[in-house]
């Protein structure tokens, strides 16, 4: 037999090598430019989006920026006598604040909106001879006055908790000084339940800012509001992933601004600097 006419027996003739088909290639081709092309049409598509209604999401955010921190403000000045209300030895008013606490901690805040905005035409006659009704006839004030209500409840129990926790040779010492009560609690007691209670308090604004979202439902038109109508004009549920994003960038700013608040109103919470 011929050696060059025999082939090893590991070897293969070439023409029994699988080769692939040039039809995959052109149609891998023709499917990458497709997706290049969707993907070109789809970013011309949320320019010209954003470039139309995005001065409509920044106006939703600054509604939505200004109506948590007026029902901060106000729910924060509430707080101190609800905390306040809630350690009193006297039975009623403990049990008053207990009970303030209790309904609006236990309730969705979407119902105490409703009670407000809904609930309030039925006392109608009673608001306008108060001259009330210019205030509750407004979806943006009850809305206000429910987010106010509800992160007081929410402030004051954590305030209460603040004030449990300074430590009893603080006030043993101011007493010893000869300060009043109000003194004392202006001066001492207060200053450090604040301090003990901000990484709590930090966590109750994030809350606020993300359930502010809810306000849209009585045709507020906040951050989620002003989404909603670009959404049911423009069909475009990216819209939803660029609110989104803008709630999380505020959350993020928040967070980190608050944690330098943290350590700058406790110096041992600071991380040591470097030699």
């Amino acid at each position: 037999m011929d050696p060059t006419n025999t082939l090893p027996p590991d070897s293969v003739p070439l023409d029994a090598v699988p080769v692939a088909d040039p039809s995959f290639f052109d149609g891998l081709v023709l499917f990458l430019q497709s997706v290049a092309g969707w993907i070109a049409t789809a970013f011309d598509g949320q320019v010209e989006l954003l470039g139309k209604y995005g001065w409509r999401l920044l106006a939703g955010l600054g509604t939505t920026l200004e109506m948590v921190g007026i029902s901060l403000a106000i729910g924060g000045l509430l707080a101190i006598p609800v905390a306040l209300a809630r350690l009193s030895r006297i039975g009623p008013i403990r049990a008053l604040a207990v009970s303030y606490i209790f309904f609006f901690r236990g309730t969705p805040l979407l119902a105490q909106i409703f009670l407000i905005y809904y609930g309030s035409g039925q006392f109608r006659p009673f608001f306008e001879s108060a001259g009330l009704w210019p205030i509750f006839r407004e979806a943006y004030w009850c809305t206000l006055i429910a987010f106010s209500l509800n992160t007081a409840a929410y402030t004051g129990e954590i305030l209460r908790g603040g004030i449990e926790a300074i430590p009893p040779g603080e006030i043993e010492a101011a007493r010893a000084l000869g300060m009043s009560r109000w003194l004392m609690l202006r001066r001492v007691i207060l200053p450090g339940a604040y301090r003990i209670a901000l990484p709590a308090y930090g966590n109750e604004i994030i809350l606020m800012i993300k359930g502010s979202a809810i306000a849209m439902v009585v045709t507020i038109l906040d951050l989620m509001g002003q989404t909603k109508l670009i959404y049911a004009r423009s069909f475009s549920f990216e819209i939803y992933l660029y609110a989104a994003a803008i709630y999380l960038m505020v959350t993020f700013i928040l967070t980190r601004a608050w944690a330098r608040l943290e350590a700058w109103m406790n110096p041992q919470r600071r991380p040591p600097r470097a030699a």
